[in-house]
């Protein structure tokens, strides 16, 4: 699938258009994938804040086992270690609850508390007024169940947000940095073990499912789109 460049601008004008042609009952839902370090968080907060209360964004971050559930899994350093691949998230509870919440057009959805480093309940509340819904996180595009439900059940349309590999991986190297805190040996060793691996597993299996694949121009730099 081809790449075509586009621009913030571009991109609100464009859902604000779809939102305007929107009956006041319906719901409009897009799935927003893309590595780690792709620039997720940041692109769906761009339109949030261009759209206001005429959208809702879910984050898959709500959706990771707590340190103390993975305390309690078969092999709980590697889950420690490991947290952010797609066996640390409770993705059975995650697609079921979107899909419920597509049914009903409102639900509340857990975040993440970074500073605290796991989830906290009903931190995000869709209601039925919101027309545009958009669900950002890596593992959205994935083939296998649950994730794959989600395609079918829950997205009228899917987006992938393309950024080369080698500069999600920069970007999240200067997360463990600046947000955990970790050592630049702990750091390096964290996305050649575990972001890295999961980048690339996401770019492999979420470009083939994606409606769309989003390419922020270079007249946005990095640091703007750094999520």
């Amino acid at each position: 699938m081809q790449r075509v460049p586009t621009s913030y601008r571009e991109l609100i004008d464009e859902l604000s258009s779809k939102v305007d042609s929107l009956s006041e009952s319906s719901q409009y839902w897009i799935g927003l994938a893309g590595a780690p370090g792709s620039g997720k968080s940041t692109v769906a907060q761009r339109i949030k804040e261009a759209l206001g209360d005429q959208i809702t964004i879910i984050p898959m971050d709500g959706y990771h086992y707590s340190r103390s559930e993975l305390d309690k899994m078969e092999d709980p350093e590697e889950a420690h270690e490991r947290r952010g691949a797609p066996f640390t998230f409770n993705s059975q509870k995650f697609v079921a609850d979107l899909v419920e919440a597509r049914r009903t057009r409102s639900s509340h959805f857990p975040g993440f508390d970074h500073e605290e480093r796991d989830p906290v309940d009903n931190r995000i509340s869709l209601k039925p007024g919101k027309r545009l819904v958009i669900v950002e996180g890596n593992y959205l595009l994935l083939n296998e169940s649950p994730w794959n439900r989600l395609q079918r059940e829950v997205f009228n349309e899917t987006w992938f947000l393309f950024l080369p590999l080698e500069e999600c991986k920069r970007r999240v190297l200067k997360r463990h940095r600046q947000v955990m805190k970790l050592s630049r040996e702990e750091s390096m060793w964290r996305v050649m073990t575990n972001d890295g691996p999961n980048a690339e597993l996401v770019n492999q299996e979420s470009v083939g499912n994606a409606d769309r694949i989003i390419e922020i121009r270079s007249d946005a730099t990095y640091s703007e789109l750094a999520s």
